[in-house]
């Protein structure tokens, strides 16, 4: 597999509060994909240290703990990943409980882990991880928001969601509380399949048609990411827009 991770502060916002970070891991006989985005809150520059948290510290508990297993399973890859969370969960929780100056931070997670032709996708927040399939383009991930519960009690349209004056404000977030609640999802992968991570800052100014259309491009994945980031910025820039591209080869 080959991937690529890209972060940009935007036009408009002075600092980067989103955090993004994969590696690729070599066991005796398989390589195993790790890849996180997140997204920070919490004024003051303190949504960059929670991101930041959230990031670094799964991506080490799932280098340690995968590589300790003999025998890569996905059903115990499932319990390590929620592991995992509450571990960086945690570290958050504890820093904006001893550090006064970072009370009331938090920060989305998206996680996939890609091992062989399987895939574990988990979030907590509304950073999305979407799939390409061939020329079947689909969000895999549910958003833990406002406007998503007003889109699944058909309250809303997912075209009024886009605009809505709620639309940024998410119902569930790492290190908001002690205990955290993951939702997981399993994918099976084929050779040229596409997963992309990305943060709000690219899923609420491109519209997911584009975001196909753009990944869709004969070019390098490298080229890609900054094609996203790039029209995200011409349409609002106004946000911190992360990206990651993974592709199966």
């Amino acid at each position: 597999m080959i991937y690529n991770c890209d972060s940009h502060v935007g036009k408009v916002r002075k600092n980067n509060e989103d955090y993004c970070m994969g590696e690729i891991i070599q066991t005796d006989d398989e390589c195993i994909g790790i890849f996180a985005l997140a997204d920070g809150m919490g004024g003051h520059k303190k949504g960059e240290v929670a991101s930041k948290i959230a990031v670094e510290s799964i991506i080490d508990f799932l280098k340690e703990n995968i590589s300790k297993s003999s025998g890569i399973k996905m059903d115990y890859l499932d319990d390590v990943i929620k592991q995992g969370y509450n571990y960086a969960n945690q570290k958050i929780y504890a820093k904006s409980r001893k550090d006064i100056s970072c009370e009331g931070m938090g920060t989305t997670l998206v996680v996939a882990v890609v091992y062989k032709d399987d895939a574990i996708i988990a979030n907590v927040g509304d950073s999305r991880c979407y799939l390409l399939k061939g020329d079947n383009f689909r969000k895999i991930t549910k958003d833990h928001s406002v406007v998503e519960e007003l889109v699944s009690a058909n309250l809303i349209t997912e075209e009024e969601a886009r605009v809505h004056p709620r639309r940024n404000q998410i119902t569930r977030a790492m290190g908001a509380e002690e205990i955290i609640i993951v939702d997981i999802f399993r994918q099976k992968l084929e050779k040229n399949d596409m997963l992309v991570l990305a943060t709000d800052g690219l899923t609420g100014c491109v519209e997911d048609k584009d975001i196909k259309r753009i990944i869709m491009q004969d070019k390098s994945i490298k080229d890609i990411c900054d094609d996203l980031i790039n029209e995200a910025n011409n349409n609002s820039g106004k946000d911190n827009i992360s990206v990651i591209l993974t592709k199966i080869d």
